[in-house]
């Protein structure tokens, strides 16, 4: 057998330049590219493979490992996680900057790979720097937190290790029902060490991304279970997008007349049916609110079914059954559903086949009053985010500015906050735009890094809207440099309302408290708390330092102005536009499970006590 003598660093970078997907007949280099910040742990390693062997291999240079991560994140959902990013980091604090965004992986079920550098195998200098000693365990390493956030971790601690874990690495990232973050931990030492490599190892792979038939006798119990029930509701999650079934769940919503309410991961599938109810949950639309408590049957489609997607278990209060269409089965047993474990379009397909063979259909009643209650949330949505003369502009106004300036092919990411709730609740995707929302993890600092993946995965394709708060902003803006350098183009638009208003309003509602410690306020003297004068930043100021095109609003004529020229921007652009510090919008009505205080001799937070009493009234045990 033929063989290369390489380092086990140099051994990574050749085997990752030759790994492929495939699906559905089409083909894509499976590592895009690799990201990394170098130090003293993988400079000499990792860093020097990549200037010997990278050719083929792009590198980019992020500003924060946790950065980086999300970045990739962005990537593989514009690149409907068939093609990924690898990240780099040096041991320690390089490596655990990471874990957040492994988090953010796994939950979200996105594919990265993560190569956090640990400390020496063979122990030769003793302990050193950035080292965790454990009491006990002498192995210990901080890359041990990882394993509870990854998928897969293998740590690396002789060279020839990599021509199993490499392997099974790459399966684990192309696998739809165990995908996350995959992690393999380098010894700084081990980076280095040469060994003799099989040429076999060395060659091209190509890993399908199979798409798993639901069992038939699966799909004739749920066409039974279907055809019993009179208010069916479909619960469409991300896995309707990551199977490209959207077609199919839009033509099946059609021919049966089911309606549709949309998960974050799912924002946007549904288009196209009448009977879409828009996003669906705790920070969903009014009308998916109103149809989810009296549905009969549920029919969760590609989804982890979350909290906020089941308003913490109260919102589907006359439901009698709970079908589960899922790759991963765990998801699809959830709420004690009857499962179907396969790839969401296939199962949709046989199911749409059994329904037509009994001439199914729900009655034109229901389907005219899941259209009367689309049109009359709209109209009660539309009044609650109209302004007032001279007032500044409310978020909602602001997410329907940036959705009437979106095109065909653009994506708006979003993440925490309030923007992910208004664009829920309130964007349209008829303009054959993308939402891509984070919130599994609901990580702020996920959105500016996530558009600049989606900018890098999609050079050519649409624009990329990000749009956050000035909470968000303030964590993590540094990425602007990255997409300067990279001639990245997508506009950030930072909606100013003077601190973190969406936990502000959750602490009102649950707490009685106005405001403690969410408002971006100056201490006045002797005070406990701050509750002075708004604080007054730059943000435009501050961007523009660091490389990108900026532009103000505070008006709504300034504000399409603005998205006008930022759009013409080759590079980063950051639209600063300023909205009304405390507002709200029409919602779901909907009640969300909290760690509400029992006791208190604060009479407003007894009363949010009562309140939040009356909403668990509603709540089910469900297995």
């Amino acid at each position: 057998m033929a063989h290369r003598r390489l380092t086990t660093a140099q051994a990574v970078i050749e085997f990752l330049k030759v790994q492929y997907s495939e699906s559905d007949g089409r083909r894509e280099r499976l590592i895009g590219g690799m990201f990394g910040i170098f130090g003293h742990g993988n400079v000499a390693g990792i860093g020097q493979a990549l200037d010997e062997c990278g050719e083929g291999m792009p590198f980019f240079q992020p500003k924060n490992e946790q950065a980086m991560v999300h970045t990739a994140l962005g990537y593989t959902k514009a690149m409907n996680r068939r093609a990924v990013l690898a990240c780099s980091a040096s041991i320690g604090p390089g490596s655990t900057n990471m874990l957040t965004g492994a988090a953010t992986a796994t939950i979200n079920r996105l594919p990265v790979l993560l190569l956090p550098s640990d400390t020496f195998a063979h122990r030769r200098p003793g302990n050193v720097l950035q080292e965790l000693e454990h009491p006990s365990e002498y192995d210990a390493t901080v890359n041990d937190a990882f394993r509870p956030l990854s998928r897969f971790f293998d740590r690396i601690a002789r060279p020839e290790q990599i021509l199993a874990s490499l392997p099974e690495a790459m399966r684990v990232l192309t696998d739809p029902a165990e995908t996350g973050a995959v992690t393999v931990s380098l010894a700084q030492d081990v980076q280095g060490e040469a060994f003799d490599v099989p040429e076999s190892f060395l060659r091209k792979r190509v890993w399908t991304v199979r798409r798993l038939a639901p069992d038939q006798a699966d799909i004739r119990n749920v066409v039974q279970i279907i055809t019993a029930s009179e208010r069916p509701l479909i619960v469409a999650g991300g896995g309707v997008r990551y199977a490209e079934a959207d077609a199919a769940l839009v033509a099946f919503s059609k021919t049966f007349g089911i309606p549709v309410m949309e998960t974050f991961a799912g924002k946007g599938v549904s288009h196209g049916t009448a009977l879409s109810l828009g996003g669906g949950g705790t920070t969903g639309t009014g009308a998916a609110a109103a149809i989810a408590r009296s549905a009969d049957c549920i029919i969760a489609v590609g989804s982890r079914l979350t909290d906020f997607t089941t308003a913490s278990r109260s919102v589907f209060e006359q439901a009698r059954r709970f079908v589960g269409i899922n790759v991963n089965a765990s998801d699809a047993h959830k709420l004690g559903a009857v499962p179907v474990v396969g790839d969401a379009r296939l199962a949709l397909e046989a199911l749409h086949a059994g329904l037509a063979e009994r001439n199914y259909g729900t009655s034109r009643a229901y389907r005219d009053e899941v259209a009367g209650t689309i049109d009359a949330w709209w109209d009660t949505y539309r009044q609650s985010i109209q302004a007032k003369p001279d007032e500044k502009m409310s978020q909602g106004a602001i997410i329907g500015h940036i959705n009437r300036a979106a095109e065909a092919g653009d994506v708006v990411v979003a993440a925490a906050g309030t923007p992910p709730g208004e664009i829920m609740k309130a964007w349209d995707n008829a303009n054959g735009s993308q939402c891509f929302i984070e919130f599994g993890f609901s990580c702020m600092g996920h959105e500016i890094p996530a558009g600049l993946g989606v900018a890098l995965a999609r050079r050519n394709a649409g624009h990329v809207y990000v749009v956050i708060g000035d909470g968000t902003y303030l964590m993590g803006p540094t990425e602007i440099v990255t997409a300067a350098q990279e001639r990245a183009k997508f506009t950030t638009i930072v909606i100013v309302n003077s601190g973190y208003q969406c936990i502000r309003a959750l602490q009102e509602a649950t707490t009685g408290t106005d405001n403690f410690g969410n408002e971006f306020r100056r201490r006045t003297d002797n005070a406990r708390s701050l509750d002075g004068a708004y604080i007054d930043v730059d943000y435009a100021a501050n961007a523009r330092s660091m490389g990108a095109d900026t532009f103000e609003a505070h008006t709504p004529e300034e504000l399409d102005e603005a998205l006008a020229a930022a759009r013409a921007v080759e590079g980063p652009s950051v639209v600063v536009v300023h909205a009304r510090e405390r507002e709200s919008s029409a919602g779901s009505g909907l009640w969300w499970d909290l760690g509400v205080a029992e006791a208190s001799s604060l009479e407003r937070t007894k009363q949010a006590y009562e309140r939040f009493v009356e909403g668990r009234a509603r709540q089910k045990t469900l297995v």
